[in-house]
């Protein structure tokens, strides 16, 4: 099963903004958390206020807030 994250605005809605980060397909649950731990700073800078992070179809946690 693959690891994602979702990216939420202010005011909870999901968005995909143009300036964030790509992606990849993370394998594990420790990739993917290791990754927005990395790159944090800029998917806030770009317009994300929140992440959820899901496992296929299921949420696995979050939203989790982005500011500090």
């Amino acid at each position: 099963m693959t690891w994602t994250w979702t990216y939420e605005g202010p005011d909870g809605a999901t968005v995909s903004p143009s300036g964030a980060p790509k992606q990849p397909d993370f394998p594990t649950q420790a990739d993917a958390e290791s990754w927005v731990g990395e790159t944090w700073r800029e998917l806030l800078e770009s317009g994300v206020h929140a992440v959820t992070l899901r496992e296929g179809d299921r949420r696995v946690y979050g939203p989790m807030g982005l500011d500090a």
